[in-house]
């Protein structure tokens, strides 16, 4: 029961930051905090990564604005995808 995510590359828009990167559950995992790195985290959108279509979408267990170090999300079990944030 493991879930794991990677930041993939940062950048600046305007006055924000914006980091994107991927998201792992394995051993039956549905979910966990995915670290943004930035301090606070005023977007953030999940994707899921598959073949086919999806009956349902990964969702996030926090009111946004929230710190950027655990943003919590909830998925089916073992899902794999992408994320991308904006914040500070």
């Amino acid at each position: 029961m493991a879930f794991s995510s990677t930041v993939t590359d940062t950048s600046v828009f305007g006055d924000r930051k914006v980091v994107y990167g991927t998201f792992t559950n394995s051993g039956g995992s549905t979910g966990g905090d995915i670290d943004t790195g930035m301090d606070r985290v005023d977007f953030i959108s999940l994707q899921v990564k598959g073949s086919s279509v999806v009956s349902d979408v990964p969702v996030v267990n926090e009111t946004l604005p929230c710190s950027g170090n655990a943003v919590t999300v909830v998925t089916t079990a073992n899902a794999i995808g992408y994320w991308f944030a904006i914040g500070k």
